[in-house]
């Protein structure tokens, strides 16, 4: 399983949010470099063109005003295109990219995003003729309206943003929901770890993680493929970001949680 990740993501001087807050992509890294048999790669800034599958030059020109903001953003929407196009080679993928994306929609940006990264990804695959399905799972702790608004208009892909009163209802209705998909070509899921129960969520325990990991990796098995990436959105309780964060990549790879 490949790990996306730029050394620059470690900077914290590009904006001044909760998800540019220094030591946050460290937390991440130790623990996923600490576990092993992880494949870091490198991604690349994503070009003006693949932006515009999404936003049009105006939104991009009002980004490109500050230089520090769109040089993090391109490098974040390039780690998801990195992403998307090794899962599309059926090597699964998770890249740990700032900042996030999935408030960010065609004309407009809250909640620390600019550029819709999990949009920018598939709706370059689609463009490309590559897939025409997909599903995405955000299980941030906010629903992610701007990856929703971003993909309107695509009848082929299903979005779930859980919302339930406890974790057991919560991986219950994940369950449910993609029983009801016939079939997709990819599997995007906006991995925001705010939803944990010490964090702004109040909600998933580290091993709920793992299950939404797996229920993932089962479901891309269930559709006769491994065609399955994960992006960084939420997560800002540090203490076991990084614990988290391996959770879920164990259960999206196959790995039994320690």
């Amino acid at each position: 399983m490949k790990i996306i990740f730029h050394e620059d993501f470690k900077r914290a001087d590009y904006a001044s949010d909760g998800a540019s807050v220094p030591g946050r992509m460290e937390s991440i890294i130790t623990k996923l470099k600490d576990e092993g048999g992880y494949q870091f790669v490198s991604p690349v800034r994503a070009s003006t063109m693949d932006i515009s599958y999404v936003h049009p030059q105006t939104y991009i020109d009002g980004i490109k005003k500050d230089a520090g903001l769109f040089n993090m953003a391109s490098l974040s929407a390039g780690g998801a295109i990195m992403a998307a196009d090794y899962a599309i080679a059926e090597e699964p993928a998770f890249a740990c990219i700032r900042p996030p994306g999935h408030h960010a929609s065609r004309n407009s940006g809250w909640g620390y995003c600019v550029f819709s990264n999990m949009a920018i990804a598939l709706t370059r695959l689609k463009e490309k003729g590559m897939i025409n399905s997909a599903f995405v799972l955000d299980f941030d702790a906010h629903k992610g309206d701007g990856t929703i608004n971003s993909l309107k208009g695509w009848n082929e892909v299903f979005i779930l943003n859980p919302m339930a009163d406890n974790n057991k209802e919560y991986i219950a209705l994940i369950e449910h929901y993609i029983k009801k998909i016939p079939y997709v070509d990819i599997v995007g899921v906006c991995a925001g770890f705010d939803s944990y129960k010490e964090d702004m969520g109040k909600k998933l325990t580290t091993f709920d993680f793992y299950l939404i990991g797996r229920l993932m990796r089962e479901f891309t098995k269930r559709m006769g493929h491994s065609r399955r990436f994960a992006i960084l959105e939420g997560g800002y309780y540090l203490p076991v970001l990084g614990k988290n964060v391996l959770s879920f990549c164990q259960g999206f790879e196959e790995q039994n949680p320690r």
